[in-house]
């Protein structure tokens, strides 16, 4: 008897989006279209309706200019496979709400950093680049700015939107 799902699954290093995006495509839309029907089969058959928190990213509005304050209604503009596939994703998460009337939310979220993270991602590869007293890599020109969270403040986060949120709306959760 849930009360909701959070779907924070997902392909998510965008190098490797770039190399091979058909696994992208795969977990992030149709995996979140699996999620969407199965929400949709519970609550015919229920009399209790549950939620659907999915997780998405803040890439989905792609390049923005430095100190430029995003809202929840800024434009998807998505600038690799990975994104593409979350902006997807929260497309057809909309279109159930609307055609459905599916309890959904969507959080568009920065970086997050914590404990358990894998290796390919950005801190954790500085920090064992540092350790091994490896070269540490520079990504584009090196002028690319991203906002990072730690994962348990997240996670502090998607609890209370799933609490308090309102159904059919994105927020968008950072640290500013």
């Amino acid at each position: 008897k849930p009360s909701g799902i959070f779907n924070l699954a997902a392909e998510t290093h965008v190098d490797r989006s770039i190399d091979s995006p058909h696994a992208f495509l795969k977990t992030n839309i149709l995996g979140v279209f699996n999620l969407l029907e199965a929400v949709k089969l519970f609550n015919k058959n229920s009399r209790k309706k549950i939620k659907f928190l999915h997780v998405s990213t803040d890439e989905v509005y792609g390049d923005i200019k430095k100190n430029l304050q995003v809202s929840e209604n800024y434009n998807y503009n998505p600038s690799s496979p990975y994104s593409a596939s979350k902006a997807g994703a929260d497309q057809l998460i909309k279109s159930y709400h609307r055609t459905y009337g599916s309890s959904v939310i969507i959080v568009n979220s920065c970086n997050n950093y914590g404990p358990n993270q894998l290796p390919e991602k950005f801190i954790p590869k500085i920090i064992f680049n540092i350790i091994k007293n490896k070269p540490i890599p520079l990504y584009g020109k090196g002028t690319n700015v991203r906002e990072w969270i730690f994962v348990k403040d997240h996670c502090e986060a998607l609890i209370k939107i799933f609490n308090k949120g309102k159904i059919g709306k994105n927020y968008n959760v950072g640290t500013g």
